[in-house]
């Protein structure tokens, strides 16, 4: 896993671009454009916390820190551009976060984010990779956005390792609809760079594993007012403006 930190950082410096606690819920994406990607999922844990491999201890940790730093580069990106599509995707990346933040709790380990202000990470390697993330993408908009689809695509790589070693099965459903949330995060940027006459050409995934996310349903929906959905309790979430006024039910 670190070793797809250091590439990546890597990667930058030679110049290539590149989940509250909620039960239930049923969510969506805007891509602030009047997009609506929406995926399904319940990012309650479920079932009964039991003893933890050395690997779901790391996996824990590490994803927590994943999550907070998607959410700090959405948030310094929106700083810089103004984008809806950051905001939402923010939001979205604060409910990842205290997700796995609550499994952490659950399991009885330390949490590894000691700082919630922006920018700041126990990892280095994921200190270091906030700073070139943020460094590309503050070059331009369509930097800033395939910035985004980057880091959806690692964030699926790292789960789909994580989902290899998992045994417990409360960690299994958080990861799941985590990586149901990225995959709809990733169609939201690749939609706006097309709105940009920019193709994304994914700079980590397969092109098959690509072209079956970009292509697949993820309950994606699109529409000016977006969706509201109802959660296994009939409650509705709430919602959020995309960017041309319209409302999409709150990201994941």
């Amino acid at each position: 896993m670190k070793k797809k930190v250091r590439l990546f950082v890597s990667m930058f410096l030679v110049g290539v671009l590149l989940v509250g606690f909620l039960t239930g819920c049923s969510t969506s994406v805007s891509d602030g454009n009047g997009n609506s990607f929406s995926n399904r999922g319940n990012y309650s844990s479920g079932g009964i916390a039991t003893s933890l491999s050395n690997s779901e201890k790391d996996g824990l940790l590490y994803m927590a820190e994943e999550e907070k730093l998607a959410r700090d580069v959405y948030m310094y990106l929106n700083e810089l551009w103004g984008m809806q599509v950051f905001v939402n995707i923010a939001e979205a990346e604060q409910t990842h976060m205290d997700a796995v933040l609550s499994l952490i709790s659950n399991h009885n380990l330390e949490s590894p984010v000691s700082s919630d202000s922006p920018g700041e990470f126990t990892n280095p390697d994921l200190k270091a990779l906030y700073d070139q993330l943020t460094t590309t993408g503050a070059k331009s908009i369509v930097d800033a956005l395939k910035v985004g689809a980057a880091v959806e695509e690692i964030d699926i790589i790292d789960l789909n390792e994580y989902l290899k070693v998992v045994t417990s099965q409360d960690i299994i459903n958080v990861y799941e609809n985590l990586k149901n949330g990225s995959e709809s995060h990733l169609r939201a940027f690749v939609s706006q760079l097309e709105n940009h006459s920019i193709t994304y050409i994914p700079q980590y995934l397969s092109l098959e594993e690509y072209n079956a996310i970009i292509n697949g349903s993820n309950n994606n929906q699109q529409g000016n007012d977006g969706t509201s959905n109802s959660n296994s309790n009939g409650n509705n979430n709430s919602s959020e403006n995309n960017g041309n006024g319209g409302n999409g039910s709150g990201g994941n």
